[in-house]
């Protein structure tokens, strides 16, 4: 598999749990809407790349930066490095081990898709 379907295949891991999360969280409704739309112009970009690869693939370098910085956010606010008003946006359950832990899982996954997304220079 090479570097960008695999870079696809983590986006469409990290939108899955995101939408799972987001789905399964007591937030408002609004925040839940936004997020699966979010979640959804994400994965229609990924199926756009794994379509065809060889076209432009900067909007989804741009998505898993984005759940990158979003991730980053949720792992300063829930350690109390940050106050961002948005701690019940970022807590997954009632533990807050398992929000940091899940807050560290999806910001690594999202850092290798950018990773793995980013054009590399042609070798002479």
């Amino acid at each position: 598999m090479d570097k960008i379907r695999a870079g696809c295949w983590s986006v469409v891991a990290l939108v899955v749990a995101q939408t799972l999360a987001t789905l399964l969280s007591g937030d408002l409704a609004e925040m839940r809407v936004v997020g699966v739309l979010f979640n959804a112009a994400a994965a229609f970009s990924t199926y756009l790349v794994l379509r065809r690869p060889d076209r432009n693939r900067w909007p989804l370098v741009a998505w898993s930066a984005g759940f990158f910085g979003w991730h980053v956010t949720g792992l300063l606010t829930l350690a109390g490095v940050a106050t961002t008003g948005l701690d019940a946006v970022f807590t997954v359950g009632s533990d807050p081990r398992l929000s940091i832990l899940y807050q560290v899982v999806l910001t690594t996954l999202a850092g290798f898709a950018v990773h793995l997304l980013l054009p590399r220079p042609k070798k002479p």
